[in-house]
């Protein structure tokens, strides 16, 4: 009967050894640490021992092993004992302790431990921080040991977690319902934030509401009225040479427009080069005191500008205004393969919406078109070839504004076969007798 007890007892222990590991293994430290911060005592031990998680894995693994071979041994004498004579005994021996350890010594603990890893964690700390007292001199030793094999076998990766790993994570997360869509989809702006450069998200100079330093209050005044913008760029000689921003507020005083000089209504910018990563610009914004930044080209040109609201939007998606109105689909579908495009639509989204492999250096369908005609068409003009065929319906003075596309779909297999038959014929050569 004591030998009963002693087993019992070693495998209760082994439990607790095991249920432990796969508590501080798959604790949620954040979870912890908002119990810790509520002064809950064994949160605050189990968050301290789990920041030492060499040491407390050393103490669990000596302390099952040890458990295990202990159960083991007397399992073993416990049998010879009562099968006194019968050679199988030790084999019958081996049998039973292995399953009795599988299922309640192992795979019942952790399964539990894993289903609730936090109060376990809290429940096993006190317990297993006097193991780590008792066991102190075999973990000096394996720690000793552990040194060396590191020296030995150095680290070579980055343990930096990633920007696919983060965007990852925070998709498990949302899936295990701890955040919503909304919460979802704010973290992956932050992650994807510093990705972004100027020239993704500004304004092009082409679609600029801007007025010259030479205007009259009047027509600024009329500016105003049409655009529904609160603030103007204000350019000298031309729009690559914007020398500040006028806001409403100080045009438009108590008694209607200001009498004041238009130089001393201007704000400075911020001049950046289209290249700049999104959360730089932010940061010079912040340190100018500005709500404009003027993007430029490699040329010293204005490319166009980003506002404040621009970059807030990448953070948190679109905002809109009083004043704003919601924009149509750039991809209006009027045949079975026919569309009507607004050629301000980037490029890349154009071609996945249609499914077209496109390879060219500009960023938007307008300046596609104009690769594909080779200049700047008249409204009217048609361009075709084996993939689509393009019919300028509007143009203002210096691009395409909307199209009339037609995409040319083949049969894949017969456009594999064309292209095998190309391969053959150029690598055939002729052959002289």
């Amino acid at each position: 009967m004591i030998s009963i007890a002693i087993m019992v007892v070693l495998v209760i222990m082994s439990a607790y050894f095991s249920a432990t590991e796969t508590a501080f293994s798959t604790v949620n430290k954040t979870k912890l640490k908002t119990l810790a911060e509520k002064d809950n005592r064994k949160a605050k031990l189990a968050l301290s021992l789990s920041e030492n998680y060499d040491r407390l894995i050393s103490t669990i693994l000596i302390g099952n092993n040890i458990v295990n071979i202990a159960l083991s041994s007397i399992a073993t004498v416990f049998f010879m004992d009562i099968m006194t004579g019968h050679a199988s005994a030790p084999t019958v021996s081996t049998i039973v302790t292995t399953v009795v350890v599988l299922i309640f010594g192992e795979i019942t603990p952790k399964s539990l431990a894993k289903d609730f890893p936090e109060k376990f964690a809290m429940f096993s700390a006190p317990i297993i921080r006097c193991f780590i007292y008792l066991l102190m001199p075999l973990n000096f030793l394996f720690s000793l040991w552990k040194k060396l094999v590191s020296k030995v076998f150095k680290k070579q990766e980055d343990e930096k977690m990633s920007q696919e790993e983060l965007l990852m994570l925070v998709d498990e997360v949302e899936q295990e319902g701890s955040i919503d869509e909304n919460e979802s989809n704010l973290l992956r702006n932050a992650i994807e934030f510093t990705e972004r450069r100027a020239d993704d998200i500004l304004t092009h100079r082409m679609d600029l509401e801007a007025v010259s330093v030479d205007a009259t209050m009047d027509e600024i005044a009329d500016t105003f009225a049409k655009s529904q913008f609160s603030r103007l760029p204000v350019y000298r000689d031309s729009i690559d040479t914007i020398v500040g921003v006028i806001h409403q507020k100080d045009f438009f005083g108590k008694n209607g427009v200001t009498t004041r000089n238009l130089d001393d209504l201007l704000t400075p910018v911020v001049y950046v080069q289209h290249n700049e990563p999104v959360n730089d610009l932010l940061r010079q914004m912040q340190k100018h005191k500005t709500h404009v930044a003027v993007v430029l080209d490699e040329y010293g040109g204005t490319l166009g500008i980003v506002t404040m609201e621009d970059i807030l939007e990448e953070l948190v998606g679109e905002i809109w205004d009083e004043h704003d109105e919601e924009e149509e689909d750039f991809l209006q579908q009027i045949g079975e393969d026919t569309y009507i495009v607004d050629c301000s639509a980037t490029l890349d989204e154009f071609a996945e919406r249609l499914g077209l492999e496109i390879e060219s250096e500009s960023g938007t369908v307008g300046g596609y078109v104009m690769e594909k005609f080779g200049m700047l068409p008249e409204v009217g003009e048609t361009h075709t070839d084996e993939d689509m065929t393009i019919k300028v319906l509007e143009k203002d003075i210096q691009r395409i504004t909307k199209i009339e596309l037609t995409v040319h779909h083949r049969d894949r297999d017969e456009k594999d076969e064309d292209e095998e038959h190309e391969k053959s014929d150029s690598e055939e050569e002729p052959t002289h007798n």
